[in-house]
């Protein structure tokens, strides 16, 4: 769970959070960090969400950057179909905004272009 001293706990783990609740190292990331992150967004991660999350970290490992939601579309177009590229399908996934919050769940950094 967050706490007001921008970490995030589980068990003996204790991790560092940007003032946005970003990670401020990926190498610390862990699938755990996406399920607390989800369940304190009260979103239920499926298979649907990982195939994004993980989609986003090869994505951020080739480029070096997270991308801002224009591109995240076309690229999950390319990679994954066309029905997974579309906004709506993104937004049904991720509500908060389908570049940010997946890429905090990913444990990458905010995408640049997001408010």
């Amino acid at each position: 769970m967050s706490d007001a001293s921008n970490n995030l706990e589980h068990d003996l783990a204790q991790l560092e959070l940007d003032e946005r609740g970003y990670l401020t190292r990926r190498d610390q990331w862990e699938p755990w960090v996406a399920e607390r992150m989800a369940t304190d967004d009260e979103v239920d991660l499926t298979p649907a969400h990982w195939e994004i999350i993980e989609f986003l970290q090869a994505y951020y490992d080739e480029f070096k950057m997270a991308p801002p939601m224009r591109v995240l579309v076309k690229a999950v177009a390319v990679r994954l179909g066309s029905e997974k590229g579309e906004s709506r399908y993104l937004y049904r996934l991720f509500p908060d905004g389908p570049a940010k919050q997946a890429c905090r769940y990913a444990g990458l950094p905010r995408p640049v272009s997001c408010i």
